[in-house]
């Protein structure tokens, strides 16, 4: 088998020194230091959030201030990574949320394994679970993202409720104890 030299051509001057390379990388240096920045000063400046941004899940009070939530553990079954664990827990008698068959006694989030797909919001029967439009979440151990229903309400706060479901419960049995 024979083998092929090929002959390159000699390099000229101006290559040897490589100065048309320095010039035309320069050339776009100079060229992108005078475009606008595109960057942003984080945490000054905060990016636009579009619509439908799905951040971090959190439980939100209806406009009452009562817990949304029932423990139906929806969410629960549903979440691909098995970041929610919920703990149902009886409501006492003397309440005045008696008719609600359940609450959670723990609800928590493992934030280090949600993947933000928000399965937990669509599922959710009485809206208790939204995904907020926050992005950055730190802590110094990984206790500190492992969200506690404490944690979650504060994060989600109140939303206002279009049903009125409690609201319209109460009323029931108020006369269906009527009559």
């Amino acid at each position: 088998m024979a083998i092929k030299v090929v002959e390159r051509k000699p390099l000229s001057l101006a290559e040897r020194t490589y100065l048309p390379q320095i010039i035309s990388g320069l050339g776009i240096t100079m060229k992108n230091m005078l475009k606008p920045a595109v960057t942003l000063e984080y945490p000054e400046e905060r990016p636009d959030i579009p619509v439908g941004y799905r951040g971090v899940p959190t439980l939100v009070k209806d406009s009452n201030g009562r817990e949304k939530c029932v423990s139906c553990q929806l969410c629960e079954f549903v979440c691909p990574p098995k970041a929610i664990r919920i703990t149902p827990g009886g409501i006492d008698e003397s309440s005045e949320d008696a008719h609600v068959e359940k609450a959670p006694q723990e609800f928590e989030i493992n934030m280090l394994r949600c993947i933000y797909c928000g399965y937990c919001q669509e599922v959710c029967p009485e809206e208790a679970i939204w995904l907020q439009n926050m992005f950055s979440l730190n802590g110094l151990s990984r206790e500190e993202l492992i969200f506690k229903k404490k944690k979650l309400y504060e994060l989600g706060g109140t939303l206002p409720d279009n049903h009125f479901k409690w609201d319209k419960k109460q009323d029931a049995e108020k006369a269906g104890n009527a009559h």
